[in-house]
């Protein structure tokens, strides 16, 4: 009897032992095999696999802690600055830019707040939204004034021109890179100052020389007479100069633009300008073709759009060979802000470098081929062609103050050089 409780119970506890080695086997099973592929079961007890795989991720965690370490000293020796938001526009992440940039000393990783609380700007809450929404880069620009809470330094704050760079991440999470460009803006301010204060100063010893100079042509003889007129077309050509600078000054630093709105038939105009640029064209044997534009109307400045229409006409009809010919086409456009007009006058020449598009309306830039044109259709012969850069700035700032734009391009058609004027259908006049 004794020998069969004895058996008995050791069935039992035999049973016990395999049932929970089955048990334990099954649970080391469905581990990760990633982890457990580099140990034996027949090599360690499973104690000291668990261990191994323990220092492992241990080692690992280390890793990843050095690397973001690592990243985050990277982000704060840039630049720029750096925000990183999750998808409920909060702060996750950012670098020392940002924080000396746009005021987030008192900001602590770890807390959990709204971007727009930390930085009071609009502008780069719609930012990060049209790159949540479209899941694409976007790129903004505006001026920046900083939130103080010390009233004594309210009036020492001074606003920043930032420029934004955001690209979209996983789950609505955003990044933002942000340059401040205000000192760009100062320099650009100081520039146009200088160069303005210069024309300021030449114009009255350019106006004496040439007085001297109509004195000595009429008292001179051949062939020292024929010098006099050299000196003369030199001195008008820099008075005409200085006068491009002043022009351009005052359209530049006026808040708005004085303007005579009347109703102006848009061929009219054109053909107006053309003829009075036609000998030029005739010369060379340049044509001009037009398409569309026809009964269209459309409210501005008649002496002002004219001088905008004779620059862009006559830069088409330098840049074009003998005997090209000069597109003008127009055409209607209805947008959700309106009626607008798209005027594309495109040359014959052989079009902008890609790498001076972006600053084809800045004042005084030549590009490196702008002086170059061809003077024959088999474009075998060129020339240098004279200018100041003066002409494309000035003709922005009058599109700008009627309410429209004006772009550089290439056209893929012709090769030439495409100059895209965009204007409002119609303009109320401010008068009525």
């Amino acid at each position: 009897m004794q020998l069969i409780l004895f058996l008995t119970g050791l069935a039992i506890g035999l049973g016990l032992w395999m049932w929970q080695k089955f048990c334990t086997e099954y649970f080391f099973g469905k581990m990760p095999q990633d982890i457990s592929h580099s140990y034996s079961k027949s090599d360690l007890p499973i104690i000291r696999q668990l261990q191994g795989h323990i220092e492992l991720l241990e080692q690992e965690k280390l890793e990843l802690h050095a690397k973001l370490r690592d990243q985050q000293e990277l982000l704060d020796l840039a630049p720029t600055a750096f925000l990183h938001v999750n998808r409920d526009n909060q702060l996750k992440c950012c670098n020392q830019q940002a924080r000396q940039l746009l005021s987030l000393q008192r900001w602590q990783p770890g807390q959990v707040k709204l971007l727009l609380k930390l930085v009071h700007s609009y502008e780069l809450d719609q930012l990060i939204e049209q790159t949540r929404s479209y899941q694409q880069p976007q790129v903004g620009e505006w001026v920046y004034y900083p939130s103080l809470d010390c009233a004594l330094t309210i009036s020492k704050a001074k606003s920043l021109l930032l420029r934004a760079s955001s690209f979209p991440l996983a789950n609505g999470e955003v990044v933002v890179f942000i340059e401040n460009r205000q000192s760009l803006l100062d320099i650009r301010k100081e520039r146009d100052r200088v160069f303005s204060d210069l024309a300021h100063e030449l114009r009255t010893p350019l106006t004496s020389i040439r007085l001297v100079v109509e004195t000595l042509q009429n008292r001179l003889e051949s062939p020292l007479s024929a010098l006099v007129n050299r000196l003369l077309r030199e001195v008008d050509r820099l008075i005409h100069l200085v006068q491009r600078c002043l022009d351009l000054s005052q359209l530049e630093t006026k808040s708005s633009m004085d303007l005579n709105y009347q109703p102006i038939e848009l061929r009219s105009l054109i053909l107006e300008v053309w003829k009075t640029l036609e000998p030029i064209a005739q010369g060379r044997h340049i044509q001009i073709s037009e398409t569309g534009g026809d009964n269209m109307l459309i409210h501005v400045d008649k002496s002002r759009m004219y001088q905008v229409f004779l620059n862009l006409l006559d830069n088409a009809i330098k840049y074009s060979p003998d005997g090209g010919t000069i597109k003008l086409k127009t055409e209607t456009t209805i947008t959700d802000e309106g009626e607008w007009l798209s005027i594309n006058i495109i040359d014959a020449g052989r079009g902008f470098a890609e790498t001076d598009l972006p600053n084809v309306f800045d004042r005084f830039f030549r590009g490196d081929q702008s002086r170059i044109r061809y003077c024959s259709e088999d474009k075998t012969r060129v020339e240098l062609i004279e200018g100041n850069g003066l002409g494309l700035a000035i003709v922005q700032q009058i599109v700008m103050a009627h309410g429209g734009s004006i772009k550089a391009l290439n056209d893929i058609h012709t090769g030439g050089a495409r100059l895209q004027l965009i204007l409002p259908a119609r303009i109320a006049n401010p008068e009525t």
